[in-house]
């Protein structure tokens, strides 16, 4: 998923600024600078699928539904049908199936990563514009759409955690024996 890709990239991003720093004060090709601590900080923003790493704030179904109509709707249609961006909704029992449609609702095995993903790439011409509140909101309303939550759903970081997706345990380890205790599938 593109969270893995993200946290790749976060995590080198990390590791090469404390390269850097290590290495010397000084820079090697007489530009840039190692990054601060705080400079860190603000890209260290991933949460994991169990969402311990939720920040504070709530957002119900009714505010995600005007937000997306605001802010998704355009790429991802009207009511998550997709468009120029992915489709959103549907899909469920189909990931057998020789034309399997991977939606949140039928693919993504835990609902804080879909937080994740909001908060770090959408809307796609501004990512992380949103706030906390409103990618809570957001993911209430394609939970919603996709059967998961309730309309009258409020979700925090507690009650985000907590819903189980339908495709939590659809995933295996990796069999080859190059990876053998590599995938990152449990005690990640």
């Amino acid at each position: 998923m593109h969270t893995s890709r993200l946290k790749l990239a976060g995590a080198t991003l990390i590791v090469l600024a404390a390269t850097v720093a290590a290495a010397d004060a000084q820079p090697k090709y007489g530009f840039g600078r190692p990054a601060t601590a705080a400079e860190i900080a603000g890209w260290n923003i991933d949460v994991d699928r169990d969402g311990k790493a939720l920040p504070p704030g709530k957002g119900s179904v009714a505010q995600g539904h005007e937000l997306f109509d605001a802010q998704c709707a355009s790429c991802h249609g009207e009511k998550g049908e997709g468009g120029i961006g992915d489709k959103l909704v549907g899909g469920q029992g189909t990931l057998a199936t020789p034309k399997p449609v991977k939606t949140v609702g039928s693919f993504w095995p835990y609902a804080p990563t879909l937080f994740d993903y909001i908060r770090r790439a959408m809307p796609q011409n501004a990512p992380q514009s949103l706030t906390d509140d409103q990618v809570y909101a957001v993911s209430a309303y394609i939970l919603n759409m996709n059967g998961l939550v309730p309309d009258n759903a409020t979700l925090d970081a507690k009650s985000l955690a907590a819903v189980k997706m339908p495709n939590r345990n659809g995933f295996v380890q990796d069999p080859r024996p190059d990876v053998h205790d590599k995938a990152c599938m449990t005690n990640c």
